[in-house]
């Protein structure tokens, strides 16, 4: 596990790999002397976390780092991939509690989930069939 502090630069959308697998990558610029541009990606039920953060936001992002080996089937060469897989991000002076939506009155929604299928719902009543 390894802890990366830097400014959002890139933030994809939702990138649909297969019927399993779903992920969202961003970019972030570390604050060092000699800054590094490093990607990074959520994955599967995480890649909702990204909706609360956008480019230019300043974060500490935890990741694990991990790699993979792959067989070229057609040359047989092989090749090895490095990726950092996030598990929790948070932006600089705000905690998990006031990242979460507000309701119109301003009080935190617990499940965001729920409101969210509410208001697509109601925008199906609007379908001219």
């Amino acid at each position: 596990m390894s802890k990366i502090t830097g400014k959002i630069i890139v933030k994809s959308d939702i990138i649909i790999v297969s019927d399993k697998f779903r992920k969202i990558e961003f970019v972030v610029e570390t604050e060092e002397q000699f800054a590094q541009k490093l990607s990074i990606q959520f994955t599967q039920d995480k890649c909702d976390i990204m909706k609360y953060y956008k480019v230019g936001d300043v974060v500490d992002v935890n990741v694990n780092i991990k790699g993979r080996e792959w067989l070229n089937p057609a040359t047989g060469e092989t090749k090895y991939f490095l990726s950092l897989d996030a598990w929790s991000i948070s932006q600089k002076g705000i905690t998990e509690e006031t990242a979460k939506p507000r309701n119109k009155l301003g009080n935190i929604e617990e499940n965001f989930q729920e409101e969210a299928i509410k208001d697509m719902q109601e925008d199906d009543d609007d379908l001219p069939f």
